[in-house]
């Protein structure tokens, strides 16, 4: 039996690949860079929302608190005239970078933790290395990606962001697999 105390180093290593090769995707490759569009009158925008002085969270436009309210008549002309909008609020300061990076690398290392987990529960210590990196992959793939799908189906996400995070989330799988791989135990 495979413990997750055997796979301690192939968790810490592929949380700390992953980490980098997010941050090489995110601050380096240029594919992110067309995920959000500008407002064509930012400052309007701005101005119209700041003077609704909202609190961080998610809004809805037009907002509806069950399936009676989309039948409602004025409910239906709002949806026809538009705009139909998800907006997410955050503080008004700029985004706390230590905070998030912690945060980022705490999800990494779950992640590692779950896929070490179900994978030291269905594969023996000498296991072929394409059989460790075939599961490791598909689990980290599934948890790194497929979250996002919904995102598109239910709130309007393009579907080209959604590609591109699932592209994201398949490096991270297979560096993830990589690890295990090379690192299970004989």
């Amino acid at each position: 039996m495979v413990t997750l105390g055997s796979l301690w180093l192939a968790i810490l290593l592929a949380t700390i690949l992953v980490w980098i090769a997010a941050a090489l995707i995110w601050m380096v490759l240029p594919h992110h860079r067309t995920d959000y569009k500008r407002l064509p009158d930012e400052e309007a925008a701005r101005s119209v929302l700041g003077a609704q002085n909202l609190a961080p969270g998610d809004y809805d436009i037009p907002h509806c608190t069950s399936s009676k309210d989309m039948q409602q008549p004025e409910t239906k002309r709002k949806f026809k005239q538009g705009p139909v909008a998800f907006i997410t609020v955050l503080p008004n300061r700029p985004p706390p970078m230590g905070r998030n990076m912690v945060l980022t690398v705490a999800f990494y290392l779950t992640v590692s933790t779950i896929v070490a987990y179900v994978v030291s529960r269905a594969l023996e210590p000498g296991a072929d290395y394409l059989l460790v990196f075939r599961l490791t992959s598909t689990i980290a793939w599934l948890a790194y990606g497929f979250a996002v799908i919904p995102d598109a189906i239910w709130f309007g996400r393009p579907w080209s962001s959604i590609a591109k995070a699932l592209a994201d989330a398949l490096v991270y799988a297979l560096l993830t697999a990589g690890v295990f791989g090379w690192l299970w135990p004989s």
